[in-house]
């Protein structure tokens, strides 16, 4: 079992009904504006169930569901079948099978994942992430603030810490908001949610497109 991923299998029938029940337009409100218009390639890591991706391929997108846990991503397969997205089964912080691909993103979401890796993993993960946006490219990220459920595994993040680590890969944030959480359930514990978009700094965009033409 991968580390991080400690306690979804357990809770997956609980957690698919808590996915499935908060609307995209909800939950991503801060981001909605940054969202490429279709068709783009997107790839969502920890899409648990896949609520997002599918939303998201429903739209005209080409989506890639990452998602390591089977329980959750058997349901998602079976829920969604009707959507157009591929799923694969691959984690941070090594991502190996996607990387693997050399295949790039006009949208990168993470979304109530990034507060499992620890110091460590988030740095190596960070330019793993980074590598795979496209040019003009958008990464959105959600860090989780509050206390951890039981049987979970979650480190403190910060937003400081994940804008210096994007920053060292040539990124630059874009939206940096605080808010409550969209789950009753999580809203009534105390927690709360950093939103964060990153996009390549001019520079680095610059350099990325001669260096793929």
């Amino acid at each position: 079992m991968i580390r991080g991923t400690q306690g979804y299998a357990e809770q997956a029938d609980e957690l698919a009904e808590r996915y499935e029940a908060i609307s995209f337009t909800s939950k991503h409100e801060a981001v909605l504006h940054l969202l490429p218009d279709p068709p783009a390639w997107v790839l969502d890591i920890g899409a648990g169930t896949g609520a997002d991706a599918a939303w998201l391929a429903r739209r005209g997108h080409r989506v890639m569901a990452v998602e390591p846990t089977n329980e959750l991503r058997f349901r998602g397969m079976a829920l969604h079948s009707s959507s157009p997205m591929e799923w694969v089964n691959d984690s941070l912080p090594r991502l190996e099978h996607v990387v693997g691909r050399r295949q790039t993103f006009d949208l990168i979401l993470l979304t109530a994942v990034w507060m499992h890796l620890d110091e460590q993993e988030r740095r190596f993960a960070m330019p793993k992430v980074a590598s795979l946006l496209e040019s003009n490219g958008v990464l959105i990220m959600t860090l989780r603030h509050g206390p951890v459920p039981d049987g979970r595994l979650m480190f403190e993040v910060s937003a400081e810490e994940t804008v210096s680590l994007a920053q060292a890969c040539g990124l630059r944030p874009v939206l940096r908001v605080h808010t409550p959480s969209t789950q009753h359930v999580n809203r009534e514990a105390g927690v709360t949610w950093s939103r964060l978009a990153f996009e390549w700094a001019p520079d680095v965009r610059k350099e990325r497109r001669f260096n793929a033409a």
